[in-house]
């Protein structure tokens, strides 16, 4: 579903006004990549490039041209690795942010510690006193 000229205003005057946003916005994008939602994240980049750079300087900064670079975060548009690489790199660095990537396990999945379970065998054998 396309976005509507108001919503692109709105997210394009919040992101100008709202560095918090902006960040949020490019920390969005990274995540839907790095979790295989890739649609969403090219919208969200797409988006994002639209509200702050813009297509034009993205192209000075990347060397990619800004219709290449439009298609690749379009719908249909499948960016490699490099380019996807050379765009987050730029716009790290035009919004004065860099990102790291830590690890967690979803919390259903979690394993108890082992020293969870150590304090909990000596509960047990302790209560039994």
């Amino acid at each position: 579903m396309p976005l509507t000229h108001d919503f692109k205003e709105t997210i394009r005057s919040r992101a100008q006004a709202d560095s918090e946003f902006r960040q949020a916005l490019l920390r969005e994008a990274i995540e839907c990549f790095i979790n295989g939602e890739l649609a969403t994240g090219k919208a969200v980049l797409r988006n994002y490039v639209n509200a702050t750079v813009g297509f034009q300087d993205l192209e000075k900064r990347t060397r990619i041209p800004a219709k290449s670079l439009m298609r690749m975060l379009g719908p249909k548009g499948s960016p490699s690795a490099e380019n996807l690489s050379s765009i987050l790199t730029v716009l790290q660095r035009t919004e004065g942010v860099r990102f790291t990537c830590a690890i967690s396990r979803p919390r259903s999945r979690r394993l108890k510690s082992p020293a969870r379970s150590a304090n909990s065998a000596g509960d047990r054998s302790s209560s039994g006193r």
